[in-house]
């Protein structure tokens, strides 16, 4: 045998026993032998796995793989809020509401108080209602609207001249149809356009802004509504005005101070008003010859105004050539009134320096009444007319809720 065949057959008995003494050793400590990689890949059929990359020199072969990180969907910016206006105390009513408000040109409207007009509409909306004689001592209504949008209001009269003025307080539109020869001498003078009040004839503007309707016999039958009294106004070129409020207001006294029960009853020829005070709302229910709980035909609610204000006036006849009885009143200097709010009445006098100046109030110690934050309603009566008044009480406060009894029943 040669020495290279005998160097090839001792190497490969060495392999031999070195691989014998492997396995051996792995019996011996108990495991069991793994397959080496081959073994496994030739064992098992299936496709061939193609080849892994090997990692890069700069980055260590059991590294972790980097996150996949998923980003939530752009959603668009949120929308800056609208800043919330300042509430402001509207002039007529101490409510408190937007300056766009407060600043509405003031609309009066003349409405119908005979009894074929019925229940009327828009009273209950109006921020101060004036009531006073108009022919023969049949009283009649002027509204005063700021803040409320009525759905109807009428039906629509005529023009007096003492309404002119205290409607001129707050240069208001002035709404009526036709009036009496005195008063729409004004109106077609300087005074109806601007200098006093904007006049807004019914008869110039009928079939336009206001209507009849099919209910109701002329001439208790001529209406409007809110939206029609704000484009009159714009027509009559009446702007936003910054209003100065003539009187004083306060929000409503606390219940335990308001008094239970009381009346008010004011006369007229052909009309009897009678407010009965209501505690809990601290209004006064109105009622009017012929019904009981008066309503306003718009929106079904009972008028209930927050304060009620009774004032003494001159009144004449006018002697217009007219034999319609028409009457002329006063309404500049002062006089007698009976100023009701809270279920309080306090007598005093009214004050009015001039045609376009406020119509103020003042309580015995002569010092201006702080009125009710809420709707008025002034009742001018003729000198020799008298109003019938009086208040409720203030029940006494309950007795305080003591602990002296049913402690003396644990001890018991």
């Amino acid at each position: 045998m040669s020495k290279a065949l005998a160097g090839l057959l001792v190497a490969l008995m060495l392999g031999v026993g070195l691989a014998v003494g492997v396995v051996a050793g792995g019996l011996i400590a108990g495991n069991r032998p793994t397959p080496s990689p081959v073994a496994i890949a030739s064992a098992t059929p299936g496709p061939t796995p193609s080849p892994t990359a090997s990692p890069s020199p700069s980055e260590p072969a059991s590294a972790a793989p980097s996150p996949t990180v998923t980003r939530s969907p752009t959603l668009p910016p949120s929308p800056t809020p609208e800043p919330t206006p300042s509430l402001v105390p509207a002039p007529l009513t101490g409510r408190l509401v937007t300056p766009a408000v407060a600043s509405r040109h003031v609309i009066a409207v003349m409405i119908d108080d005979q009894f074929a007009a019925r229940p009327q509409s828009g009273l209950s909306a109006a921020s101060v209602v004036w009531q006073a004689p108009a022919e023969g001592g049949i009283p009649r209504y002027m509204a005063l609207f700021q803040e409320g949008s009525p759905k109807a209001v009428g039906p629509v009269r005529s023009s007096r001249f003492y309404f002119i003025a205290w409607a001129s307080e707050w240069k208001s539109v002035y709404v009526h149809v036709g009036g009496s020869p005195q008063a729409l001498a004004f109106l077609h003078s300087s005074g109806g356009h601007g200098s006093a009040v904007f006049d807004a004839d019914g008869f110039r503007y009928e079939g336009r802004y206001l209507w009849r309707i099919q209910t109701r016999a002329a001439p208790h039958n001529v209406y409007t509504d809110a939206k029609n009294l704000r484009t009159m106004a714009r027509v009559v070129k009446a702007r936003a005005v910054k209003y100065k409020p003539a009187w004083k207001f306060a929000p409503d006294a606390a219940l335990v101070d308001r008094p239970k029960g009381g009346t008010i009853v004011v006369p007229y020829l052909a009309n009897r008003i009678t407010y009965k005070y209501d505690r809990n709302s601290n209004t006064y229910l109105r009622s009017v010859t012929g019904e009981k709980k008066q309503t306003d035909q718009a929106n079904k609610k009972r008028v209930a105004p927050k304060n009620v204000v009774i004032m003494i006036v001159s009144f004449a006849p006018l002697n217009d050539g007219s034999h319609k009885h028409r009457l002329e009143a006063q309404f500049t200097g002062k006089g007698t009134a009976w100023i009701a709010t809270n279920g309080k009445t306090v007598k005093g006098t009214w004050r009015k320096k001039s045609m376009t100046s406020p119509t103020r109030f003042y309580g015995p110690d002569d010092e201006q009444v702080t009125m009710t934050v809420g709707q008025t309603f002034i009742q001018v009566i003729p000198k020799g007319f008298r109003p019938t008044i009086k208040d409720g009480k203030v029940p006494p406060p309950p007795p305080p809720t003591g602990t002296r009894g049913s402690a003396g029943a644990l001890m018991q």
